[in-house]
């Protein structure tokens, strides 16, 4: 799921999209619902940054800046990270983005309640950033699972061509294309309404469900790999 460096599978990014979709969907509404901030992307923030800059309330239009910084120190440190293990081992290149993730979704989840809102935001901002930039380098650019503006248009772009793309090889193509997108809006439509009747039940807790979700892809994908790497080896003896 988490390979890099090998041509992917459709099948790759779609076990990838799905399960870090519907992590985003719970981070999203837990972040609505608890400090009624987007904590996914940082579109709706420079709009909520120019309404306060416009009013002149400084010090609000300066934390929307701060909560688009840190989602872009996210991203940052997942860069710098990742490219740093490509050369020292490439196979766990993805590890320490995740285990930064699940730790900040974890004390999220057990602190939330004692953290201020406005720190509160920066941390899933930041934990975010980190996923987004993964997933992104991961797939090449092929899947974002924080934010669904782009993926609708590009689904309706894509549906558009079906119109007009009769080769079998290219609609197989786009066919798998729009099916990836789709599994994207659905996984994380059903982290958004997951996540928000668990906030109703156990409030922050809710993300402590992400944070699984997260560890059992990452164990998952070392399992899958342990699985194959023994089976070549007992085929090899």
């Amino acid at each position: 799921m988490f390979r890099q460096g090998k041509p992917r599978a459709f099948i790759h990014n779609l076990r990838l999209a799905s399960m870090l979709s519907f992590v985003a969907g719970m981070v999203n509404i837990t972040g609505v619902l608890s400090i009624n901030t987007l904590t996914t992307n940082v579109t709706g923030h420079f709009a909520f940054f120019a309404e306060e800059f416009v009013q002149q309330d400084y010090s609000m239009a300066l934390t929307y800046i701060v909560y688009i910084l840190f989602f872009l120190f996210g991203a940052f440190v997942c860069g710098f990270f990742v490219e740093m293990m490509l050369r020292i081992k490439p196979r766990i290149s993805h590890a320490f983005p995740m285990l930064l993730e699940m730790c900040i979704l974890i004390a999220a989840a057990l602190g939330g309640a004692f953290i201020d809102d406005q720190w509160l935001a920066c941390m899933l901002l930041f934990s975010m950033g980190l996923q987004n930039a993964l997933v992104t380098k991961v797939s090449n650019a092929t899947v974002r699972t924080t934010h669904l503006t782009g993926l609708f248009t590009d689904l309706g772009i894509e549906i558009s061509q079906l119109f007009f793309y009769k080769d079998n090889a290219e609609r197989h193509k786009l066919s798998k294309s729009v099916y990836l997108r789709l599994a994207i809006i659905l996984f994380f439509f059903l982290g958004c309404v997951l996540g928000g009747f668990l906030y109703k039940q156990v409030a922050f807790k809710s993300l402590l469900f992400a944070a699984a979700a997260l560890l059992i892809a990452l164990l998952y994908d070392n399992l899958r790999y342990g699985f194959h790497y023994y089976r070549r080896k007992l085929r090899s003896l």
